[in-house]
This record gives structure tokens, sequence and C-alpha cells, in this order.
């Protein structure tokens, strides 16, 4: 069990997620939501690199629902 359960913004982060697994991508997806989570509650806001994270999965999400 190496790797933790949230990804920092200075962890690195898949340029291209077209190449990402599903099963891949549903890891990443939880482990970004722990980071916005753990970073709301100790700093009250969220990083602006794990905002971007997120929404890159969102969207990489919708994209394969639509094929």
């Amino acid at each position: 069990m190496g790797e933790k359960l949230h990804l920092t913004p200075e962890d690195q982060f898949p340029e291209d997620l077209v190449s990402v697994s599903d099963n891949e991508l549903q890891v990443l997806d939880s482990r970004i939501q722990r980071q916005l989570d753990h970073e709301m509650v100790v700093d009250g806001e969220s990083n602006r690199e794990t905002e971007f994270r997120h929404y890159e999965l969102d969207e990489e999400f919708q994209d394969r629902d639509k094929r």
C-alpha cells in the first residue's frame, strides 16, 4: 500500500487523461477529492492546482460518458 490516499499539488498528475484506464481514473478522482477535502479543512480553501485537476478529471469523465 505505497500510494497515498490523496494527491497533493506537488505530486505528479498525468498530462493526458485519455490514456488513463477507467479504473485508474476513478482512483485518481478519489485521491483528488480527498485532497480537496483536506485543503478545505486545513487551509480553509482549495489549492488552484487541485481545483484545476478536479476540473480536468470531470471533463474526462464527461467525455468518456459521451463515447
